[in-house]
Parts: structure tokens; C-alpha cells; sequence
């Protein structure tokens, strides 16, 4: 990997893209430093202080915003308003038949779901951006703080007006400097800013295990964590390039006097074919019943059960939950998004076949069958490494929103294997000498 990059720099077009990404994300994390106007940034410094790195309900957003969410900036909401409108959007493909027309229109229908996929991402800034100010306004944000409910000194109108409009158009920003990396830099530019914001959060977090912990002024737990880290990012990059090739053999065909096909190829399964979205459904869907007892008022016995289960990440109903929901959503985003019976009638239709397996339905039951086989050990493996940080890192006064757990180590290598193998198809192309040297 190291390689890969010191190649790319004595490339003169890609040290460009390099250089205009690195410059683009010194702008974003600029911007999750800038306060939005009418938030008082000392009484939020002081509550920040007061949490201790307990983010409570919004530690999955604060993540994907690489800590500007708390800290209610310009960029508070991050790069999360547009990774939910693009999963709305892909599920919606399924049960949409204009939407399903046009991704398979080419270029052109996906350019229409893409301009899809931005206004419902300022939609959702703005919904997402009312919540966070109604929540700063009314102290919730900072359960325990003393001035939590002083955050937001004036609560009129217009400056709660100001600030949603700020934090939605700070959202647009965030998706246009992504887009731009897409365009000007080395791609997968809303993936790169993820990556960005996660591992922003990675040196305070490691810091925080380091003060709490006991053993030799904390550099034992601090080791220790380490070396975990080290042995899941082994794990998680071992299990995301693990594939099941299903060997597709192509017919020959005689057009005129020339032959086409003869040809063998495979279909490459992953093991973990869904990636992070089961986890991020299933934190998304346990947060909702907090999240509704929080701002709820009394003392009923639904809101001190949910209380007492499902807001400590600890909790062995909350564990079972989380990870039967993982498993759960696993299958389901697999099912919506692999569809047996088009691979193999577009298989057929080319003259493909698996051999051993009929063209046509019988092809379709057999990839139906591979992929529910292979599925199985994806989910509980999504799910084992989404409660690494509850079950192996507690003892060290970690929460459960600790960088090495579940969402936040699956995005950074899938993000960074990803980015890598763009870095080197790009070299290659550039350096690629022909048959005849």
C-alpha cells in the first residue's frame, strides 16, 4: 500500500489528485470546527468536558461527523444526511418501477437517481438539522451538564431558523466537496470523507482508554487496545476480500465466418456481500425507542424499561437485540440487492452457464442457494465484530462507540482497500507498457 501511494506521487497527474484530495479534506475538517451563530461554543466546550466522551444517542452521527455534531457546527450533520438518502434511494429501486428503469438506463439513469439522491439529502439535512436544534435548545443534548439548557442563549425564531439553514447548507457543502473528489481527485469522494470523519475520532478515543485506564499510568490498556485493533483490521480486511467464485462457462457462437464466446469467467460472491449497512440499520432502528423515551415526559413503565434495556450498550437484551437485527438486515439488503433470477436470465440470454446447473431457473435456485449459504457466516460475522467494543473493550472504560468496533473499523478498511485498488488500476493504466516492449 505504501507502494502504491509513493508511486502515485512521482506521477505528475496523480500527485495533482492527491494533492487537490488532501487540500479538500483540510476544508472539511476546517469547517467541523466553525460553530454555527447563535450557539454559545463555551457552554458546549464545558458540556463536552462534563460528558467525558459519552455521546449517548447521537454517538453514531457525532462518528459519521467526525465530532462536530456535539460540538454543533457548520458541518454538524457530516456526510450522514447523504448516506441515508442513498440507502432510501436504493431500497426505494426495489419497489419503485421508474427508479428500477432507470438504473438500468446506463449512465444517464443513474446521473437522474444521483440528482435524486441530492434533494432528498437536503430534505433530510433540514429534518435532521430541526431535531439537532430543538434538541440543543432544550438541553437534551448534554443529559447532566449544568448548562446544557444555555447552549442556545437566544431561542427566537429567526435564529433557530438560522441555524437549520446553516446546517443544511453546510450538509450541501459536505456533498459537493465529495463530489468534487469524485470528479477532480482520486474518487470515491463521500467514501473518503467518511473515512475522514471516523478517524478523526480515532486519536481522543485512544487517548481517553490510555487516562482511564490503571495499569502502568494506562499504557498497558493502551497496548492492549492496540494490538486488539490490529488483530480486527487483520480480521475484517481477511473476511472482506473472501469471495465464493462461481465458474460461468460462454458458449461459441459463429456470426459470418468469425467465432465469438468460448470463453470462461466467474461470479465473484463476497462472503460479506451487504458491508456496513446491516450495522448501521440496526444502531439506526435501537435508537428510535431511546430516542422516544428521551424525549418523552413522566415516569411510565414503558419509558424505565426501555431505560433500563436498551439505551446501555451493555445490556445483555440490548446485545441479543443488536446482533439478531444485524443478522436480520444482513439477509434483507442482500436479497434486495442481488437478484438471482436477473443474473441468470442475462446469462442465458449471452449464452453463459455454470457448469453442471441447466440455463435458466435451475441457475437461479443454485445462486439463490450459494448466496444464502455464504450469507450466513457474513451476518455473524457483522455481527461478532459490531459487539467487539461492548464484549473485549469495557474492562478498559471504552463506550460502546469506541473506534475499533463495528461500523467505524468495517468503513475504514473497506474505504481503504477500496482506495488503494483505485490507486493502483490508476497506475497501471499509466505505466501499462503493451505486449510489445
Amino acid at each position: 500500500m505504501l507502494t502504491a501511494f509513493a508511486r502515485a506521487f512521482k506521477t505528475p497527474d496523480l500527485r495533482k489528485k492527491l494533492l487537490f484530495t488532501l487540500g479538500i479534506i483540510v476544508v472539511y475538517r476546517v469547517g467541523t470546527h466553525i460553530p454555527i451563530p447563535g450557539v454559545d461554543y463555551r457552554n458546549v466546550q464545558t458540556c463536552i468536558d462534563a460528558a467525558q466522551a459519552n455521546q449517548g444517542l447521537f454517538g453514531l452521527v457525532n462518528m459519521f461527523s467526525g465530532g462536530a455534531l456535539l460540538q454543533i457546527t457548520i458541518f454538524a450533520l457530516g456526510i450522514m444526511p447523504y448516506i441515508t438518502a442513498s440507502i432510501i434511494l436504493q431500497l426505494l429501486t426495489v419497489v419503485i418501477p421508474r427508479l428500477e428503469a432507470l438504473k438500468k438506463e446506463g449512465q444517464a439513469g443513474t446521473a437522474k437517481i444521483t440528482q435524486y439522491t441530492r434533494y432528498l439529502t437536503v430534505a433530510l439535512a433540514i429534518l435532521q438539522g430541526t431535531g439537532l436544534v430543538a434538541t440543543a435548545r432544550s438541553g437534551a443534548l448534554f443529559q447532566g451538564c449544568p448548562v446544557a439548557s444555555q447552549i442556545v442563549p437566544d431561542q427566537s425564531i429567526f435564529v433557530t431558523v438560522t441555524m437549520v439553514i446553516t446546517m443544511t447548507a453546510g450538509t450541501a457543502v459536505v456533498m459537493w466537496l465529495g463530489e468534487l473528489i469524485t470528479d477532480r481527485g482520486i474518487g470515491n469522494g463521500m467514501s473518503i470523507l467518511m473515512f475522514i470523519s471516523i478517524a478523526a475520532t480515532f486519536p481522543s478515543a485512544l487517548w481517553a482508554i490510555k487516562e482511564q485506564g490503571s495499569l502502568a499510568g494506562g499504557w498497558i490498556e493502551f497496548g492492549t487496545v492496540i494490538a486488539v485493533g490490529l488483530v480486527m483490521v487483520g480480521l475484517v480486511v481477511f473476511v472482506e476480500q473472501a469471495q465464493r467464485r462461481i465458474p460461468v462457462q460462454y458458449a461459441k457462437r459463429m456470426i459470418g465466418r468469425r467465432s465469438y464466446g468460448g470463453t470462461s469467467t466467474y461470479i465473484p460472491l463476497k462472503v460479506n456481500q451487504a458491508g456496513v449497512i446491516p450495522v448501521i440499520f440496526a444502531s439506526s432502528l435501537l435508537y428510535i425507542p431511546a430516542l422516544i423515551a428521551q424525549f418523552s415526559s413522566g415516569t411510565s413503565g414503558w419509558k424505565t424499561w426501555i431505560e433500563a434495556h436498551l439505551v446501555r450498550g451493555d445490556h445483555p437484551i440490548y446485545v441479543s437485540l443488536y446482533f439478531l437485527l444485524i443478522v436480520f438486515f444482513a439477509f434483507f439488503y442482500v436479497a434486495i440487492s442481488f437478484n438471482p433470477e436477473e443474473v441468470a436470465d442475462n446469462m442465458k440470454k449471452y449464452g453463459g452457464f455454470i457448469p453442471g446447473i441447466r440455463a435458466g431457473r435451475p441457475t437461479a435456485e443454485y445462486l439463490s442457494y450459494v448466496l444464502n449459504r455464504i450469507t450466513w457466516p457474513g451476518s455473524l460475522y457483522l455481527g461478532l465484530i459490531a459487539l467487539v467494543p461492548t464484549m473485549a473493550l469495557v474492562g478498559f472504560g471504552a463506550n460502546q462507540n469506541f473506534p475499533f468496533g463495528g461500523t467505524s473499523i468495517l468503513i475504514i478498511v473497506g474505504v481503504g482497500l477500496e482506495t488503494v485498488k483505485q490507486i493502483e488500476s490508476q497506475l497501471q493504466q499509466r505505466n501499462y507498457e503493451g505486449f510489445l516492449r
